[in-house]
């Protein structure tokens, strides 16, 4: 149904977004997302045979997820029904199934785009369930968030996910050059400042028109340097969210950074989520534990060094304490990596488990008691320092149960040093 302003023909004489006039008319105008609309594509296949079925548009802000949607309610000839899950609830998607099962009767088939999908509660996305799957509705769902968190199981099971890639920088640059041609103008930038600005966007194609908008009209008589553009543009912060799924990811990348001894890479992650608004202290926590993890025996002094810097900035706070935290990340990327303590740990904990309340043996017991002595406590017992080169070589595991060697060095770093006095160690043992 037309507005009054659409009749009156106002709405097409209004001001519009560049963003909004260059919004693709086909599918072959979506930039960036050619593996999921291409020919071979899963989209590009149900297009292409005509068959589209309910599917999941999982991709950050800026992409074209509602654009897609949209394209493909036209190309099957169905209804565009478009809801948004932050300002709807059950009474909308009552009145909406209700229409969609008139219109089926009519022999129309309806598209249902509930944009952030994600914020619909586990009761309400249940109900879109028997629409789903009587077919009064082809569901697409658009969120910015993991499906996997996000969403039921139940929904995900009769829904496909299709990842939408962040805009690289050649299909920011196309939309760039679609601006320029629609507005019969270049814009004014040096070429750094023209990639520049596409950093600026951060993947985001909705943005980086809206950015190219605001350096039309700046009327600039003269191609724009990087340092005039960061005047004239106001950029804006990275996409992080504490709570949400980009912090698990940034938080994985620096650890795996660190693991894999890289630290600039390591550095540069740190850095992502400092930006982002981490706390430091959440930072200093992880740090810790990639000192025990990761180096462990390697290099004992990481563990002392990430705790150290921990304090430090708890003394100073920020931005003067967030150095001495760099100063462990770069630590404990460049030291030398084992994770022997950590798996020797797992091992004994699940012997512990599995062996329940063994005793240990009587020989390292004590006996205060004439009685305890009387019962063989710390009978046979030798002491170490006494022993030739301070070994003694007896067994300290329970006698009902085998030894086991949990600890195995990786003989790099001080563990070096570590793994030969256990072998002569472990050898004179199995000689008593």
């Amino acid at each position: 149904m037309s507005t009054l302003f659409e009749a009156a023909g106002l709405e097409q004489r209004a001001p519009r977004p560049l963003a909004d006039r260059l919004r693709p008319k086909t599918l072959d105008e979506v930039a960036g997302q050619g593996h999921l609309l291409g020919a071979d594509g899963p989209i590009g296949r149900m297009v292409g045979a005509n068959r589209l079925s309910s599917m999941i548009l999982w991709g950050p802000p800026g992409v074209g997820k509602t654009t897609i949607a949209r394209l493909l309610a036209d190309h099957c000839a169905l209804h565009f029904e478009p809801l948004s899950a932050v300002f709807s609830g059950v009474a909308d998607l009552r009145k909406i199934f209700a229409a969609a099962k008139d219109r089926r009767t009519a022999g129309q088939g309806t598209l249902l785009f509930v944009d952030e999908i994600h914020r619909f509660n586990r009761a309400q996305q249940d109900g879109f369930l028997p629409f789903v799957e009587e077919g009064v509705v082809t569901l697409v769902g658009a969120t910015t968030e993991n499906p996997s968190f996000e969403l039921n199981g139940a929904l995900l099971s009769r829904t496909s996910v299709m990842v939408l890639k962040r805009l690289d920088d050649a299909a920011l640059e196309e939309l760039l050059v679609r601006g320029e041609t629609l507005m019969e103008m270049l814009l004014p930038l040096e070429p750094q400042a023209r990639e520049a600005l596409r950093a600026m966007a951060d993947g985001d194609g909705r943005y980086v028109l809206n950015l190219a908008e605001e350096v039309f009209a700046l009327n600039a008589k003269t191609p724009l340097s990087t340092k005039d553009l960061a005047k004239a543009l106001q950029k804006r912060s990275p996409a992080y969210d504490k709570n949400r799924e980009e912090h698990y990811n940034l938080i994985s990348a620096l650890h795996k950074a660190v693991r894999g001894s890289d630290p600039d890479a390591a550095l540069y992650w740190f850095a992502r989520m400092l930006a982002g608004g981490e706390d430091p202290l959440f930072l200093a926590r992880r740090l810790v534990r990639m000192a025990s993890e990761d180096i462990g025996h390697a290099d004992p002094s990481v563990l002392q060094t990430a705790i150290a810097a921990t304090e430090t900035y708890r003394f100073l706070g920020s931005p003067e304490g967030e150095l001495a935290l760099a100063q462990t990340v770069v630590h404990l990327a460049c030291a030398p990596k084992s994770n022997a303590v950590y798996t020797a740990f797992k091992g004994a904990m699940k012997a512990a488990r599995e062996t329940g309340s063994l005793m240990p043996p009587k020989h390292i017991l004590n006996a205060p008691t004439t009685l305890m002595k009387d019962e063989g406590y710390g009978k046979g017992y030798a002491y170490d320092h006494d022993a030739p080169e301070g070994f003694s070589g007896q067994d300290y595991f329970p006698d009902e149960m085998e030894r086991a060697e949990f600890y195995q060095p990786s003989g790099r770093g001080y563990e070096k040093a570590v793994a030969e006095r256990l072998r002569k160690w472990r050898a004179l043992r199995y000689e008593h």
